[in-house]
C-alpha cells in the first residue's frame, strides 16, 4: 500500500497533513543537504513563426495511425532506426518538450549598485523538443530540435560565499501550430514555461518527527468490495438546519409535500 492509503494502519509515522499542534511528535532536529532557492521567476510567452531544425529523427514503430486518423503519439512512442528517409510533402502533428531542465548557455550576471543583492541575470536557454510528423506515405517520424529562449530578468543573488550558487532552468514547451519549412526546418508557434532558479548545495538544519514508516506494497487486484467495505458502518446524523426543519414540517401541515405522501421525510 501506499502512504495515503487508506488500508495503511500506521499513518502517524507518514508523510501527509498535520492535526493538532504542529509542535507534536517533534523529536529532533536534523542537518540535511539540499539544494536551497535562494530566488526563483517564472515566465510563460507564446513563440510565434519559431524556426527549428531538427538534427536527428527516427521511425515511430507499430503506430497503427493513418494519415488521416490525426493521432498525436508523442507520449510514450517506439522509435525505430529510420528504414528511409521522410518523402515530401511532410505534415507537422505536434511537438512538445521532452524534458523539464533547460540548458543554460551565455550567462552573464551584473550586480546592481542601486539595488544591493539584486543583479540582472541574461542568458539563453534551450529546451529539447520532438517533433512528431507524416510524411507522404503516412509514415510517422519523430524529429529531435531545441527551442532558444532568451531570458533578461532581475533575481536576488546571495553574497560570495565558499560554496558557490548556481542558477537552473525548469521548462516546459507544447506546439499550438507548425509548417514544414523544408531542409528539415519547422516553423513553429509555441508555448513555453521558464522557471530560472539560483540555487546552492548547503546543509541546513531542520526539525524532524524520526523515519518515515515505509508500508508494505499493496498489490493490485478487482477487489470489487474493497470500496464498500470502506463505507462507515453505520449511517451518519445529517446535520440539518432548523430553518429548513421548520420549513419542511410547515409544508407537511399544509399538505405541500409534494404528493410523496408520508415518506416524504418531513416530521408530522
Amino acid at each position: 500500500m501506499s502512504f495515503y492509503s487508506y488500508k495503511n494502519a500506521n499513518p502517524c509515522s507518514c508523510p501527509g497533513a498535520i492535526s493538532g499542534n504542529a509542535l507534536d511528535g517533534l523529536q529532533e532536529k536534523v542537518c540535511v543537504q539540499v539544494k536551497r532557492v535562494y530566488d526563483s521567476c517564472l515566465q510563460q510567452e507564446q513563440l510565434d513563426n519559431k524556426d527549428v531544425t531538427i538534427t536527428s529523427y527516427a521511425m515511430v514503430a507499430n503506430s497503427g495511425c493513418g494519415c488521416s486518423c490525426g493521432c498525436n503519439n508523442n507520449d510514450n512512442t517506439e522509435t525505430v532506426a529510420p528504414t528511409s528517409a521522410p518523402v515530401p510533402p511532410i505534415t507537422f502533428e505536434s511537438c512538445r518538450s521532452t524534458t523539464t531542465e533547460g540548458t543554460i548557455r551565455d550567462l552573464t550576471v551584473e550586480r546592481l549598485c542601486d539595488r544591493p543583492c539584486f543583479a540582472r541575470v541574461r542568458c539563453k536557454i534551450d529546451v529539447p523538443i520532438d517533433i512528431l510528423f507524416v510524411d507522404s506515405r503516412c509514415v510517422e517520424y519523430i524529429g529531435k530540435g531545441v527551442i532558444t529562449v532568451n531570458k533578461d530578468v532581475l533575481l536576488s543573488i546571495p553574497d560570495e560565499s565558499i560554496v558557490p550558487y548556481c542558477l537552473e532552468s525548469m521548462v516546459s514547451a507544447i506546439c499550438v501550430a507548425g509548417t514544414y519549412q523544408g531542409n528539415n526546418q519547422f516553423r513553429l508557434t509555441v508555448c513555453v514555461t521558464v522557471i530560472l532558479k539560483v540555487l546552492a548545495q548547503v546543509e541546513i538544519l531542520i526539525p524532524s518527527y524520526g523515519f518515515c514508516t515505509v508500508p508494505p506494497c499493496e498489490e493490485f487486484a478487482e477487489n470489487v468490495c474493497d470500496e464498500f467495505f470502506s463505507l462507515p458502518l453505520f449511517p451518519p446524523a445529517s446535520l440539518c438546519n432548523n430553518n429548513d426543519v421548520e420549513l419542511k414540517n410547515a409544508a407537511c401541515n399544509q399538505g405541500s409535500c409534494g404528493g410523496c405522501g408520508c415518506g416524504c421525510g418531513c416530521n408530522r
